[in-house]
């Protein structure tokens, strides 16, 4: 039995550790059960730093049990294994090393005079130093953006998009380059080159703000969703799309791949076979399914499917769900959503998905099921996903445990222009959306880029059953040409529900009229277009709980200061707005929000998810109303 893929505070051989006594990893191949462990520890100079001894256990990891490492200080580690034998093996190898104790080094900036208006990075830093007999360099960097460094014109490491993140839980501090073999003797040339486009160029952004404050949050940089690497044969599968059609219960598919003809598609449900088929030319092909084999999908009844697919030497395996969504007329004569062909409303809250340790990125796979969980525990059926793309994990998830989805294109174009955006409130004028210098969408490269990733979302996320409704613009945040942006998802997507303009500045081509109010009482009135009617954002009561708020300063739409009275705030508004509006024809409501983000205190939760601000039975009996139940 032998250790393998040895790891320090899960990463190979790091450089730059800041724990003095890091926990240590590795697996093991050979034998059939781990029994015992020994790891021996130096530093460089050859000094025993820990000797374990011989220790019994399966776990295999390690927390430090030598004395603490001092700074800067390189480590070699050693581990061997006992198996269920009693069986010694050999020893295997790795190594990390510390990272500086205190951080002395000043910011470089440019000598700038503030303007908030304009921008002023520092595009790059170069300096000469000499050198000569060096032993071991480090280069200890960071930088508030992006950056790469170079010593003689080399890449210092390997680092594409730094800063990243040194665990999981925590964000770097800074990173440690060994620059050894980049030095040379006499003259040497550091160069560190330094940018953040956070909000200066029309990218599709969302929330972040070099500037943050309010509704607007820390910017992220570098990768933040699942990253893999798979190996393929020549013909490989590279997507799937199902399309259910109701009420005849086909099932059709799409493959895409290299040559997709004859791929064999087996359908069953919870472990029953239930039909297959095969693939035609274009990789096409449907099926019918068995009457007592039909299961829709509703979050009451999440319902999917199990697929295999198999093409040649090549197999996945994915799922499905049998339901439609659209818009009719309920029993009251009023334009609404349906789901499955019968009226449902949609009773929502806002998710912006943000959290305090990894901002974009949750910190587990629990964290993400717990929101969801939370908001059916509450009531709700669906989520606004608010300007953001999360992981594939979320949204199978919401398909699984049943929770509809209002997806969001993340914001983007030029800087966010208040005159245009409140232009609605303060007058009831809707702009064209062609005025591109209103809308700070005079970038062509930038619409260019939008349309494109909008294209991509649809495209990648065409498949989750949960999803029911595409939103590509929100309160007129970087609109343009929304009718156009509407012909291109229904030729996508025709199967779902699009909201052009959330908010305001509707070009009256979705499906529903969608408004945002939070300063002033809602009172439904229906659409002249005849659309189904939605309140896709209001609330926003503010609620800080001490020991659980990101900031000292916070923001909310109505502050309030114990649970008892954001309770009766939140029940009052339903009672007297939300459902009224209901009974009127309101076909979909969404509180903001489903958590604190920064210093937004207005979440059904504390940003650190570790407070629940309002009970279930309120929420429940809530949304109990608004189901006619």
């Amino acid at each position: 039995m032998r250790a393998i893929r040895l790891k320090t505070e899960h990463l190979t051989a790091p450089m730059g550790v800041d724990f003095t006594a890091p926990q240590l990893f590795w697996n093991c191949e050979g034998g059939v059960r781990q029994t015992a462990w020994q790891i021996l520890a130096a530093d460089d100079g050859g000094n025993l730093l820990w000797d374990s001894g011989k220790t019994e256990g399966a776990a295999m990891r390690a927390k430090w049990g030598g004395s603490p490492v001092l700074a800067k200080t390189s480590v070699v580690w050693r581990v061997r294994l006992w198996d269920e034998n009693g069986v010694c093996g050999e020893w295997s190898e790795s190594s990390f090393e510390t990272g500086i104790d205190t951080w002395c080094a000043r910011w470089i900036t440019g000598d700038y005079r503030v303007n908030r208006k304009k921008r002023y990075p520092v595009d790059c830093f170069r300096t000469i130093f000499e050198s000569s007999n060096v032993k071991k360099a480090r280069l200890y960097i960071t930088a508030c953006g992006l950056y790469e460094a170079k010593l003689n014109g080399q890449r210092a490491g390997d680092v594409i998009l730094a800063p990243g993140i040194t665990d999981y839980r925590r964000r770097v501090q800074y990173q440690t380059y060994d620059i050894t073999p980049l030095l040379r003797s006499g003259e040497n040339v550091l160069t560190v080159a330094v940018r953040d486009d956070t909000d200066t160029v029309p990218l599709s952004r969302g929330k972040q703000k070099t500037t943050r404050g309010g509704i607007w949050y820390t910017p992220q940089s570098g990768i933040w969703q699942t990253v893999w690497a798979e190996q393929v044969p020549e013909h490989y599968i590279q997507s799937l799309l199902f399309t259910p059609e109701l009420p005849e219960g086909r099932i059709r598919w799409m493959l895409t791949a290299s040559a997709p003809k004859d791929a064999r598609i087996e359908i069953s449900y919870q472990g029953t076979p239930v039909t297959e088929g095969v693939t035609d030319e274009d990789g096409c092909g449907s099926a019918v399914l068995p009457p007592e084999q039909l299961h829709l999908w509703s979050p009451e009844a999440p319902n999917l499917y199990d697929v295999t697919v198999t093409l040649g030497a090549d197999t996945v395996k994915s799922y499905f769900a049998m339901r439609t969504v659209g818009t009719g007329i309920d029993a009251a004569g009023h334009p609404c959503l349906l789901l499955n062909g019968q009226p449902y409303f949609h009773h929502g809250v806002l998710d912006q998905g943000y959290w305090p340790d990894g901002l974009y990125t949750a910190p587990s796979d629990d964290a993400l099921i717990y929101d969801i969980e939370l908001m059916k525990r509450l009531g709700f059926n669906m989520l606004r996903k608010h300007i953001k793309v999360e992981p594939m994990r979320w949204y199978y998830h919401c398909d699984r445990l049943g929770m509809l989805v209002w997806q969001d294109m993340p914001s983007g174009g030029g800087q966010y222009n208040l005159l245009t955006i409140s232009a609605p409130l303060i007058t009831g004028i809707h702009l064209k959306d062609s005025h591109y210098r209103l809308f700070a969408r005079t970038d062509a490269q930038g619409r260019e880029d939008f349309t494109r990733e909008l294209t991509e979302l649809i495209t990648q996320l065409q498949n989750c059953p949960c999803i029911v409704l595409w939103v590509p613009f929100n309160e007129g945040w970087g609109q343009f040409d929304a009718k156009s942006a509407v012909r291109l998802i229904r030729r996508l997507d025709p199967t779902r529900l699009i909201d052009h303009a959330s908010g305001w500045h509707d070009q009256g081509v979705s499906d529903v009229k969608s408004l945002h109010v939070y300063f002033k009482p809602y009172r439904f009135r229906p659409d002249k277009k005849g659309r189904a009617v939605v309140l896709s954002e209001f609330g926003g009561y503010n609620l800080p709980v001490a020991g659980h708020t990101w900031n000292t300063k916070n923001f909310g739409y109505k502050g309030y200061q114990t649970p008892e009275a954001l309770g009766e705030a939140v029940k009052t508004l339903y009672e007297t707005q939300i459902i009224p509006a209901r009974r009127a024809g309101l076909a979909a409501d969404v509180y903001t929000q489903l958590s604190d983000v920064e210093d937004e205190v207005n979440g059904f939760v504390t940003y650190d998810r570790r407070v629940e601000k309002l009970p279930e039975a309120l929420m429940q009996a809530i949304a109990q109303e608004l189901r006619g139940d």
